[in-house]
């Protein structure tokens, strides 16, 4: 069979359809119903009083770039899922569904299962739907062997129990979770020192790291769905925030009301990955936490009467956790004091 005039133009959709299938077949053997239609159904069943739908977009940003040098493509789709979830999760939304946008200059079939296979892994782990996507083919506007993600999820809450921090009051203490690396932000800055200021490739080794820097730079951005859902039952969140682009400084003042402030003991480990970046690249204290989460991925205020239950209660699913501050009087213009 010739080639079609479509295929010459630079779109083949063939391997579109065997792409299609890859991921029909991964679908079903995983045990969700079959994707691939128009749209998506999904059937509203939850019992829950006062339902508001709560939704999300987002990106895995530049740590794509990190995908495309190992040819490792499997974790980008995880980390996209679980940067959703959390960034609802801090509303107390617990996830329904999920959508995701693939676009690339050429379609590599398998390529593109490893992508979704990823996606999957995360939604099943995080036990809600991955309810359909897109993968669109666009040569020309693409690199080769380069593609973009986007996904969109949707979760429901009480619209009576949001947790908006609007209740945050003098005293109440800051409880940390630690994070499994740089999660999806700070890759600019952390590509920028490793390959052009250091020119490491990302099978280089360093002294301050266990794995090479292409594994560190992939490790997957952690969900934090399974400690905070339980946290939410016990009614013992104030409010949270999600350690995302902005890092400390930009990102708790987005659920402090006004007139407070937080001051933050650095109790906790930084990681050796934060550590190399920031020495290496000569990256200022105050830049650090604005650009990268510096080891901590979520950050919950709570009643300070509440700290033993919450500590009972994280023990108890063996969650590490960390006291890291406090919340005080706004003096002056910073709201985010890191000692």
């Amino acid at each position: 069979m010739s080639e079609s005039v479509y295929a010459k133009a630079g779109v083949n959709i063939d391997k579109g359809n065997q792409a299609v299938q890859k991921i029909k077949d991964m679908v079903k053997s995983m045990g969700v119903k079959e994707i691939g239609k128009f749209s998506g159904f999904f059937p509203l069943k939850e019992k829950i009083d006062n339902p508001v739908l709560v939704s999300s977009a987002d990106g895995v940003g530049t740590k794509l770039k990190i995908a495309f040098l190992t040819g490792k493509h499997n974790t980008v789709g995880k980390d996209l899922v679980n940067h959703c979830i959390n960034d609802i999760l801090v509303y107390g939304a617990r996830p329904l569904f999920f959508l995701d946008y693939l676009a690339t200059g050429t379609v590599e079939p398998d390529v593109i299962s490893e992508i979704v296979s990823g996606i999957l892994e995360g939604c099943i782990e995080n036990d809600f739907v991955l309810l359909g996507g897109e993968t669109a083919e666009m040569p020309g506007f693409y690199k080769d062997n380069e593609y973009d993600l986007a996904g969109f999820i949707v979760g429901i809450a009480n619209n009576k129990r949001i947790v908006s921090g609007e209740n945050i009051k003098k005293g109440d203490l800051l409880i940390g979770l630690p994070s499994s690396g740089l999660h999806t932000n700070g890759y600019s800055l952390a590509r920028h020192i490793v390959f052009d200021q250091l020119k490491l490739t990302v099978d280089s080794k360093v002294e301050e790291l266990e794995k090479t820097i292409g594994e560190e730079l992939l490790e997957v951005h952690r969900s934090y769905l399974k400690p905070v859902s339980k946290l939410l039952e016990m009614d013992l969140v104030k409010g949270m925030a999600h350690i995302t682009g902005g890092g400390f400084v930009d990102n708790i003042p987005r659920v402090l009301p006004e007139d407070l402030a937080v001051q933050i003991e650095r109790v906790w480990p930084v990681p050796g990955i934060f550590e190399f970046l920031c020495q290496a690249g000569e990256v200022s204290k105050e830049e650090s936490y604005r650009v990268f989460n510096m080891g901590i991925g979520m950050v919950i205020f709570i009643d300070q009467e509440n700290l033993s239950k919450l500590e009972t209660t994280l023990k108890g699913m063996k969650e590490t956790y960390y006291l890291m501050g406090q919340v005080t009087e706004k003096k002056g213009k910073k709201q985010v004091i890191i000692n």
